[in-house]
């Protein structure tokens, strides 16, 4: 918590970045200065960014502000997710075992595997001809 009575959340997933800050309020979620419903054209998405509060029957509590950059929808709804699950910890500690129980402190390490020089993609190769 700041002197602005602001809780700061930082996460990640593939690409994207996510810095998701919580202040007292009456439950709306601010995406790049969009309500998440239109920034996040699909319902998943906004469900997946309701989870942490939902776990933590904080629902209705917190005004959440995020600033997202990069990859795409999926990568930056599942980075205000974990930004989200730091930001609720950081405001009540109690917090940590729900969220933790629900996998949703552990960084998700996958990314896209690079392309290798003398083939087509990451794995894919040239097609070879015998003949």
């Amino acid at each position: 918590m700041d002197k602005k009575n602001l809780a700061l959340g930082t996460g990640r997933r593939k690409t994207s970045v996510a810095r998701v800050y919580l202040r007292k309020g009456n439950g709306t979620i601010t995406v790049n200065s969009k309500p998440a419903a239109e920034y996040f054209n699909r319902e998943e998405l906004v469900y997946i960014i309701n989870q942490p509060l939902d776990v933590t029957d904080n629902k209705s509590n917190y005004d959440v502000l995020v600033t997202v950059r990069g990859g795409g929808k999926t990568g930056q709804a599942g980075a205000i997710l974990m930004g989200l699950s730091r930001a609720l910890v950081a405001h009540d500690e109690a917090n940590h075992k729900a969220l933790r129980a629900n996998g949703f402190m552990t960084r998700d390490d996958r990314m896209v595997e690079r392309k290798k020089y003398g083939q087509r993609g990451a794995r894919r190769q040239f097609q070879f001809s015998k003949r």
